[in-house]
């Protein structure tokens, strides 16, 4: 098994960032002082876009762990369970799927951990959090989307703290809490102070003038 999953975490995703500088731009947050890297996967079926998988997973995994870092990989597919492994030896240490994308999450699940890699469950906004206790005790990680999958830059759901709170009770102490969508300055604290250990941020981490020292901002609020 990799590393622990830090708490008390903002973790850029790396869906806002310039493509064409990936390497320097995970370098840029990680100087800054990033110790979990976002990495969005989608497949054009289980959502409509279609961004990235293994191959660019595998050219910033080095980078990323020469650094003492964790790369956390969200899919966003159908069938995950026929990507794990794929994910896992581009050098994943996180893998979340989505438990309408698969009728097998158990197996899924499983199979993430025996490739040495966290696992996680991610809960819709439409999906009832209570979903997350027939896995509870399988997972490392549970992630709350508190936007829609599938595109960056929209607004988070304000009901989406609430969700949180409800998934914090549920889930083992032992499982790290993840909220991903629309997460700022404005909010930040609220998904803290619901219990949410590790935060992931995009738009508002890249889409600053300057990448560091918006990240820095948002982890002064909850480090």
């Amino acid at each position: 098994m990799t590393r622990p999953i830090p708490r008390g975490e903002v973790a850029p995703s790396l869906l806002a960032c310039n493509f064409s500088r990936l390497a320097e731009q995970v370098s840029l947050v990680m100087d800054a002082g990033a110790k979990v890297l976002h990495f969005d996967s989608m497949d054009g079926n289980f959502v409509p876009p279609i961004t990235i998988g293994p191959l660019v997973a595998a050219s910033i995994a080095e980078l990323i762990h020469d650094r003492g870092g964790l790369l956390d990989c969200h899919l966003m597919v159908d069938r995950p369970e026929h990507q794990v492994e794929a994910f896992a030896q581009a050098g994943a240490d996180i893998i979340t799927v989505h438990p309408e994308a698969t009728p097998h999450i158990h197996y899924t699940l499983q199979k993430i951990r025996e490739h040495g890699c966290h696992a996680g469950v991610v809960v819709n906004p439409g999906t009832p959090v209570e979903a997350v206790e027939p896995v509870a005790e399988i997972v490392d990680l549970c992630l709350v989307m508190s936007v829609n999958p599938g595109w960056g830059g929209q607004r988070y759901i304000e009901s989406s703290t609430g969700r949180l709170a409800r998934a914090k009770a549920l889930l083992p102490p032992e499982v790290v809490l993840e909220v991903d969508g629309g997460i700022t300055l404005a909010n930040i604290e609220l998904a803290r102070d619901a219990g949410t250990d590790v935060f992931v941020a995009g738009s508002s981490v890249f889409g600053a003038a300057d990448p560091g020292e918006a990240f820095r901002a948002l982890q002064a609020r909850v480090g």
